[in-house]
């Protein structure tokens, strides 16, 4: 029962698991660990591991970059050890937003809930744009003279991305075994491209290019004050690259390669054996994927100088091959580009959905949107609705001007899932725990504010954006979450069904 009436009730964890049987409103647990690590590293090897090193590289830190991804992988690895206690103790749909509602009340998780909601819907914007872009790429690189946009009247329509979030909403809302089962075809034949790249870059490396390692900080030219960390704009420094606010700029950059693994947490109410399989899955994937992140980074960076990279428009692994006259390389990896964002996008529309199901589900958002299939066990409508409005966002829109929005929606939750651990644990020491956080509340607590020290290291015009976003939130937690929530109304006995269908 919630604790109380006001926006810091909160929700236990015996009504969440029981939430989870409603009849009308339930998911099919039958996802191993395997599916589970496969998602991982299906969300977080996409297009990221062929462009997001060389970016950093070239604009942030130079080979340097290669401690920018450590720093990234540990703060993960932290926040990610609290998301699997949370989702071993409390394996229900919702992830941080879950989590939060269990520790810390319920306007709390209705901020979280809302930060995932950013994160993943643009996340999956944005991957659908890309796959429409490479796409474009690939037909380029094949000779193949197919246009990639449609004109419907006086609107520009990209076809591409709109094609593939249709395809994928079809395998979400048909069944999530069946789209597991489709996303680890993809993403063994992603790391295996990966693996190929990796091992013919070797062969190119010089090591005169990781010299020097850590590049002098210099300015940034053409960029404002806003587009510069936001300590660095609060302290009123002028905008630089390089040197060690490039390290940390670009690890707050990278960090966007590790956001699948909270996505991952929001199939918690569909996994098998979750106190075990839950575990497992995300840190086994976490370890794959961290290992591959590095090897590219190395290979781009030892393939050409840094210097060069930034030269380029758009530096990328691609980029690298090219300037060493390796040419042949650039097919290999637009293919493994394209299959890359194809399983991305699904873990993201997948995750997307889950969230808002789970916020449905407690009547912060209208409870007919959890309402999932009789035959399929999946909430099929919400994630065709899902699935819509990110085929109109990537489609029509420039939503990858907004990049840096999905790494603070992601360490925002990451900061309130790691503070939570300590809170659970104290109020409920009796639980059931299929993982436990060593050295806690230590551990939970550097987790914490290293995502927060992470989330300084973004531009301040992002915060602003951000702020806004926040602002909305609230406005709509006032005018309708607070007086729908399940939660309230159990306080209150007011019966659920008669006025929430």
């Amino acid at each position: 029962m919630a604790t109380s009436t006001s926006i810091f009730r909160r929700k236990s964890v015996e009504d969440s698991l029981a939430s989870a049987e409603d009849p009308d409103r339930h998911l099919k647990r039958n996802l191993t660990a395997w599916d589970l690590a496969i998602m991982g590293v299906a969300v977080a090897v996409g297009a990221g591991i062929f462009s997001v090193g060389a970016t950093a590289a070239a604009n942030y830190a130079g080979p340097a970059v290669i401690l920018s991804f450590v720093i990234a992988s540990i703060v993960c690895a932290l926040a990610i050890m609290c998301y699997a206690e949370f989702a071993s103790t409390l394996p229900v749909a919702g992830s941080a937003y879950t989590f939060s509602y269990a520790s810390m009340g319920e306007f709390v998780a209705w901020i979280i809930g809302w930060d995932l909601i950013l994160e993943m819907l643009l996340a999956a914007a944005v991957i659908a744009k890309f796959w429409g872009v490479y796409l474009s790429d690939a037909f380029g690189l094949f000779g193949i003279d197919v246009p990639t946009t449609l004109a419907l009247g006086p609107v520009d329509v990209e076809w591409g991305p709109v094609v593939i979030v249709a395809v994928f909403t079809t395998l979400l809302a048909i069944g999530t075994k069946l789209s597991a089962r489709v996303n680890s075809v993809f993403t063994i034949i992603k790391v295996g491209i990966t693996v190929f790249v990796i091992v013919a870059g070797f062969f190119y490396v010089n090591a005169a290019n990781y010299t020097p390692f850590v590049p002098p900080s210099q300015p940034a030219e053409g960029a404002t004050s806003l587009e510069q960390p936001l300590t660095a704009f609060l302290l009123g420094m002028d905008p630089s690259m390089y040197g060690v606010m490039g390290i940390l700029s670009g690890a707050a950059l990278v960090f966007f390669a590790f956001i699948g693994f909270d996505v991952v947490a929001t199939t918690a109410e569909e996994a098998h054996d979750p106190q075990r399989t839950i575990p497992r899955g995300i840190l086994g994937g976490l370890a794959v994927v961290t290992v591959l992140y590095i090897l590219v980074t190395i290979v781009v960076t030892g393939m050409v100088s840094y210097t060069d990279l930034a030269a380029s428009d758009s530096p990328s692994l691609t980029t690298a091959f090219v300037l060493v006259g390796a040419d042949w390389a650039g097919r290999i990896i637009s293919v493994g580009i394209l299959v890359g964002l194809t399983s991305v996008l699904m873990v993201l529309l997948l995750g997307l959905t889950r969230v808002v199901f789970a916020m449905s589900r407690d009547g912060l958002l209208p409870r007919g949107m959890s309402r999932t299939s009789p035959r399929f066990r999946t909430p099929a409508r919400l994630q065709i609705g899902a699935g819509v409005v990110v085929a109109l966002i990537a489609g029509l829109s420039d939503v990858e001007l907004l990049e840096e929005m999905i790494n603070i929606g992601t360490l925002s939750a990451f900061v309130l899932v790691s503070f939570g651990v300590p809170i659970l644990r104290k109020r409920r020491p009796d639980l059931a725990r299929g993982f436990k956080v060593p050295w806690s509340p230590a551990l939970p607590i550097i987790a914490g504010v290293a995502c927060i020290w992470l989330m300084l290291n973004l531009t301040a015009l992002t915060w602003v954006r951000f702020a806004v976003w926040l602002l909305v939130g609230i406005v709509i937690y006032a005018v309708y979450s607070y007086r729908h929530s399940v939660a309230g109304r159990e306080s209150s006995d007011v019966p659920v069904t008669s006025a929430t269908p």
